[in-house]
């Protein structure tokens, strides 16, 4: 978000699937107003008791409130947002079109909604550089209901991981490309999530030197070609 807001700015940001709230709080710490949705109590409570035990000014700024992406037009006005987070909530949206539309309408002029979706480009990587030939070919005929790349608990960076197996599906970056321009949030950017560590094997331990592994992830994941076959994409659009 730096680069593209002026350095200091108060921002109003949308966290929707926030998980535990991890990441609204850090949010909230930088000094940001942020409003986190999450659709399940359980993860609900547990974000209240987080921001239950922060200072009273980060208290201030963050308010969490019971739902869903379908659901932000019951809850919000138009536009009252400068960024709209929504990452790993698609992998279990029945129909990404509509929600993905109410969140462009929650974007100010000119505000940000990022996605953090599993790549359809590339589900046959991770199966077949395992050697599970058979996984790589089903995954070449289809985005639906596919392992979901490495799979993290709740808690671990404070999003809530739509589970993995039947039901997880992903997303191609032209079709989203295409729904953004749709929706009045054109692509400005889109960046590789997990190129090398998203087809390593469940119960992989971290390598000795983590710095040199995520310089290498983050280089990887804004270069091409490598970045197209990465296990996520992370795609930000931006309000005309």
């Amino acid at each position: 978000m730096a680069g593209r807001f002026a350095v200091g700015r108060r921002l109003r940001v949308l966290d929707v699937g926030m998980g535990r709230g991890a990441q609204a709080l850090r949010l909230a710490r930088a000094g940001h107003q942020v409003t986190g949705l999450e659709d399940d109590p359980a993860l609900v409570a547990a974000a209240r008791e987080a921001l239950a035990g922060q200072p009273e000014g980060i208290r201030e700024r963050m308010r969490i409130v019971l739902g869903d992406g379908r659901d932000t037009g019951v809850h919000f006005l138009p536009g009252s947002f400068d960024v709209v987070l929504c990452h790993r909530v698609l992998m279990q949206a029945v129909e990404p079109d509509p929600v993905l539309a109410g969140l462009g309408r929650m974007l100010a002029p000119g505000g940000l909604l990022s996605l953090l979706v599993r790549n359809g480009d590339a589900p046959a990587m991770r199966p077949g550089l395992l050697g599970d030939w058979a996984g790589a070919l089903a995954a070449l005929d289809t985005t639906a209901s596919l392992p979901h790349p490495r799979p993290r608990p709740d808690g671990e960076d404070g999003t809530r991981v739509r589970g993995p197996g039947p039901g997880g599906r992903a997303d191609r970056r032209a079709a989203l490309t295409a729904t953004l321009a749709g929706i009045g949030a054109p692509l400005h950017g889109w960046y590789g999530v997990g190129v090398f560590t998203g087809t390593a094997g469940d119960g992989t331990p971290p390598p000795p030197d983590v710095d040199t592994l995520l310089a290498a992830e983050e280089r990887a994941g804004r270069t091409d070609p490598y970045r197209g076959v990465a296990a996520l994409l992370h795609l930000c659009g931006v309000r005309g």
